[in-house]
């Protein structure tokens, strides 16, 4: 089941978010877990999460944003992070976060769903392939 995130993941999602920066080499640390925690439940903050549970536990988050579309009428939506428990992986739960997304994303008018992923990231990639279109864009970055 794929559903927004509530109060009452924090406990199951912070270990799997944890995990996430484990696997991208970043050790977070407590303040940072507990500021996206808080920004995931504020509606004010822009960054809205979704979780796939199985059996009542939750196995993977998808946290993404949303803003108007400046080449059309509609939104853009940005998927910042997600991540699937290895344990679960394999099962479709990535793809069906992803396809809860493209869900809001045409239900805002015309936009995009975007997304980006380490080069290194091949299994990611597969899915990815597979449910969207890899682009011809470059991403840069700037770290202030």
């Amino acid at each position: 089941m794929i559903r927004a995130i509530a109060a009452s993941d924090r406990d199951a999602w912070a270990p799997l978010f944890a995990a996430y920066g484990k696997f991208y080499e970043t050790t977070f640390s407590a303040e940072v877990i507990e500021s996206t925690w808080n920004r995931l439940l504020d509606p004010a903050e822009g960054v809205d999460g979704l979780v796939a549970e199985v059996d009542g536990k939750v196995i993977g988050f998808a946290h993404y944003r949303s803003h108007p579309d400046t080449f059309s009428l509609g939104r853009d939506w940005f998927l910042d992070d997600l991540y699937v428990d290895p344990s679960a992986r394999g099962t479709g739960t990535a793809t069906a976060l992803i396809e809860q997304l493209k869900q809001f994303a045409s239900e805002t008018g015309p936009g995009s769903l975007r997304w980006i992923t380490a080069e290194s990231n091949e299994r990611a990639q597969r899915v990815y392939d597979r449910v969207a279109t890899r682009t011809t864009w470059v991403t840069y970055e700037v770290r202030a």
